[in-house]
């Protein structure tokens, strides 16, 4: 593949070499946003993924995103290195369709140039660098021994520079770690994270005199070891096992397990190896990856990690150095390691018992004492509830112009006036006109309770007519003032997005997390409503995509541990007669994956001489909210109410 085809390719897949973040995208190379909370870096519509935090700068495309990760500063090198990971075989010279652009032709002839150049051979700098290694504490603060730091001639430079920087660039401390005559490593040593010239956090770098070089530190005892091999990601890792007793090789990063796999294809090794990767969800899916081409190149290998508790080998050496010496001792033989790795395939075979996660049942019965049920401010429907609204997925069914989203602004709004926050996602109706209806119902309450005349209340419309203003009398206008100011008391908790076609699952979970890193409050979640959801595939059936929404929606609700609220559609021929499940439109998923199933129905409806149309011309309709579905709770009850559809109120019978 050219490499401008190439480019567009890689910058095109997802950064899988980074691990993912707690709740999307993925962790920051740079300043490890995502790692324990919130949002890592993600993607915009320019293709480049930028980090959620904002305070590191990170700005880069997976390439770029590729050699940060990896301490790659050169571009080329990044495109090298990521065209490998992603199976990709860059051609020789570039090329375009309508011929060698000015930039391809330098390009060719830097490439040439480099080609016809004597790989750099960096013999004496190690030799340099090993002389100082008494300069620096880095090694004993890693737990390794002298005599391994002689033996793989590690050194120190303390104002070291990478050869591709600029002369203006400043220099740091960096532990020199050899790969192999032509490639080293420098590893930062020095307090924080180093920031190198071009505003990039740079703790670890690989050098390397020639493209065509492996990452694997020490190579060579894949065909010299007398015993079996543990293969780790890092190069101090490796020499923690190596220390320990042990003979290990590292890949370098989990990026560069296809690499690794290739070079024991081209040259097998002879000893079995033992999969040790970090005790990280990176770790692992790069040891699955392993094992899968091990497998297929029919070799010999272990799963055992000496780790044990612990991260990796060297987090393990510099708290529990004796431990890691056992437990690298171990397995110093095939029937040793048969043993352990049954072993350690029961002991994970058991975290899968109701045992294993007993105490985290535990801490989440006494975390829930922290967060009790929402009430809805409907106390029959709280009751029906069991107490109000709990994480999970409800979905509230009825027949068109029914008054289901009515309903639902009615709950929101006195969600929002006990403190909690609201995010309301209307795709059919403008903000204006749900905020309108909102003080509308105020206007009628207010006459309610203070016994007023109902003529004065006002319906949505004669409150969003500025031209109706000029007729009201001075208790009309007192009237609205007061339900807005009523409003007013809790509205800094609605939080709207409007949308028509352009708001899917995909954009409510990024509105949720951008609601919670800005306000530090998990909000409550309105869909209103399901069937006008964006398509999350352009090619899928309205079927295949109200499940995917369905399914997707759910997962929010348990990613986040709070109710999301969704309105749905019913089909047609359910609007007369009393709602079931089959109600529901275009989508089985319903009926299976809500937690809370609701059907907003005319109380009357499917009795005899029932006429919708009669019922629905009333100024004050009787309706039931019908519970057809509860997964925690009762279901089969109905909670009687009195619509009035003019002022946008619900009173509960």
């Amino acid at each position: 593949m050219d490499r401008n085809s190439a480019r567009d390719y890689i910058n095109a897949q997802q950064p899988t070499f980074l691990q993912a973040a707690k709740i999307r995208g993925y962790i920051c190379p740079r300043c490890n946003q995502g790692a324990h909370k919130g949002v890592g870096i993600t993607k915009d519509r320019t293709g480049h993924y930028k980090c959620f935090d904002g305070s590191c700068g990170l700005y880069a495309d997976v390439i770029e995103l590729f050699g940060i990760a990896n301490g790659i500063q050169d571009y080329n090198t990044q495109l090298q290195e990521a065209a490998a990971y992603y199976n990709i075989t860059l051609d020789t010279e570039p090329s375009t369709p309508g011929g060698r652009t000015m930039e391809n032709q330098n390009q060719i002839k830097t490439e040439r140039k480099q080609q016809e150049q004597p790989p750099q051979d960096f013999t004496l700098f190690y030799k340099a660098a090993a002389a100082h290694i008494s300069e620096t504490d880095y090694p004993q603060r890693r737990g390794l021994s002298a005599e391994i730091c002689k033996r793989f001639q590690i050194g120190f430079i303390e104002g070291w520079k990478h050869p591709n920087a600029p002369s203006t660039a400043t220099g740091s401390p960096r532990l020199i770690i050899p790969i192999s005559r032509y490639s080293y490593i420098a590893r930062y040593t020095g307090p924080g994270d180093y920031i190198n010239y071009r505003g990039e956090v740079e703790n670890k770098t690989k050098v390397k005199g020639r493209d065509a070089v492996s990452w694997t530190f020490n190579r060579k005892s894949l065909q010299e070891a007398q015993k079996p091999i543990f293969v780790v990601e890092g190069e101090i890792d490796a020499l923690s096992i190596i220390d320990a007793g042990g003979e290990a090789v590292a890949t370098g990063s989990t990026v560069f397990i296809d690499r690794f796999l290739r070079e024991l294809k081209e040259q097998p090794p002879k000893q079995p190896l033992i999969i040790a990767l970090d005790n990280d969800t990176a770790g692992r899916g790069a040891a699955e990856k392993l094992i899968e081409g091990l497998i297929q190149q029919n070799l010999s290998f272990y799963r055992y990690n000496p780790a044990g508790a612990y991260k990796d080998a060297n987090e393990r050496l510099t708290a529990d150095r004796a431990g890691l010496i056992k437990a690298v001792a171990r397995a110093g033989s095939t029937e040793q390691l048969q043993q352990l790795e049954a072993e350690q395939r029961r002991a994970e075979y058991m975290q899968n018992s109701a045992a294993a996660h007993l105490q985290e049942f535990l801490n989440g019965i006494a975390e829930s004492a922290n967060t009790p049920a929402i009430p809805t401010g409907f106390n029959n429907l709280d009751a029906a509830l069991d107490g109000g609204l709990y994480e999970g997925l409800y979905i509230l069914g009825a027949a068109s112009s029914s008054g289901k989203t009515t309903v639902i602004i009615q709950i929101a709004d006195q969600i929002a006036q006990q403190g909690h926050d609201i995010l309301y996602f209307s795709l059919e109706m403008a903000r204006a006109e749900l905020m309108a209806r909102s003080i509308s119902r105020h206007t009628l309450q207010e006459v309610l309770t203070t016994g007023g005349e109902i003529r004065n209340a006002k319906t949505q419309r004669g409150i969003t007519a500025g031209a109706r203003y000029a007729q009201y009398n001075e208790t009309e206008k007192a009237l609205i003032q007061t339900a807005i100011k009523q409003y007013s008391r809790y509205a800094e908790h609605i939080f709207i997005s409007e949308g028509i076609g352009n708001i899917g699952v995909t954009e409510i979970r990024k509105t949720v997390e951008t609601h919670i890193s800005i306000t530090g409050q998990t909000p409550v979640i309105v869909v209103d409503y399901l069937q006008i959801l964006a398509p999350y595939n352009d090619r899928g059936t309205d079927k295949q995509n109200t499940d995917k929404a369905v399914i997707e929606l759910k997962r929010i609700s348990r990613d986040f541990k709070t109710p999301v609220i969704v309105i749905s559609s019913f089909n047609r021929a359910s609007y007369k007669g009393r709602a079931g499940m089959e109600a529901f439109k275009e989508s089985g998923a319903i009926e299976y994956s809500a937690d809370v199933l609701l059907a907003l129905q005319f109380a009357a409806a499917g009795q005899d001489g029932f006429d919708e149309e009669k019922e629905a011309a009333k100024d004050c309709r009787e309706v039931q909210l019908a519970i057809l579905k509860n997964r925690s709770g009762k279901r089969g009850i109905a909670v009687n109410y009195s619509y009035y559809p003019l002022f946008s109120y619900f009173a509960e019978n």
